[in-house]
């Protein structure tokens, strides 16, 4: 919507630009108004149809970023989807559905535990990923997959140094 509005409002400074620019020539041409007035006119045409432009620019770029965000949105609730209802799903089977790579895959997983709405765990050795309850995630102590001590590596992320299993922690 925010880009559909921005394309109007940049056709309509574009248009008034155009407008403004035919009447100023044709007026001097018809001898109607002098050489300083129509630079005058340009000068005053301009100031008021370059803003109009920006906006209808800045509206178009925030339309796309909108879009942007949406389509990580998206992808973030179909991670929850996947994960909760299979229980347990492979990096992998992730990546393909959300035609993805691992990166983005991952940073999406941070994000999500981040926002507090994803507790699970994952072994990247493994390549699974792996949903549980909050309530069994709180302070964990042995890794689930080795059983070595495990230590917090970030906000809502505590890690085996042993094998690499990452629990996610909801708040």
């Amino acid at each position: 919507m925010t880009r559909t509005t921005g394309i109007i409002i940049l056709l309509a400074g574009v248009g008034l630009l155009i407008v403004g620019s035919v009447f100023l020539v044709v007026s001097m041409a018809g001898g109607g108004m002098t050489a300083g007035g129509a630079a005058l006119g340009f000068a005053i045409l301009f100031v008021v149809a370059a803003p109009v432009i920006g906006g209808g620019v800045f509206a178009m770029a925030r339309g796309r970023k909108e879009a942007s965000d949406q389509v990580e949105a998206e992808k973030q609730r179909k991670i929850l989807d996947m994960v909760k209802t299979r229980g347990q799903i492979s990096v992998s089977d992730v990546i393909i559905e959300l035609q993805s790579d691992l990166p983005s895959v991952q940073d999406m997983l941070y994000k999500l535990v981040g926002m507090g709405v994803f507790s699970g765990y994952i072994n990247w050795d493994e390549g699974t990923l792996y949903s549980a309850e909050a309530s069994e995630l709180h302070a964990i102590q042995q890794c689930k997959n080795c059983g070595g001590e495990v230590s917090f590596a970030g906000k809502g992320v505590q890690q085996c140094p042993y094998c690499g299993t990452e629990y996610f922690l909801a708040s």
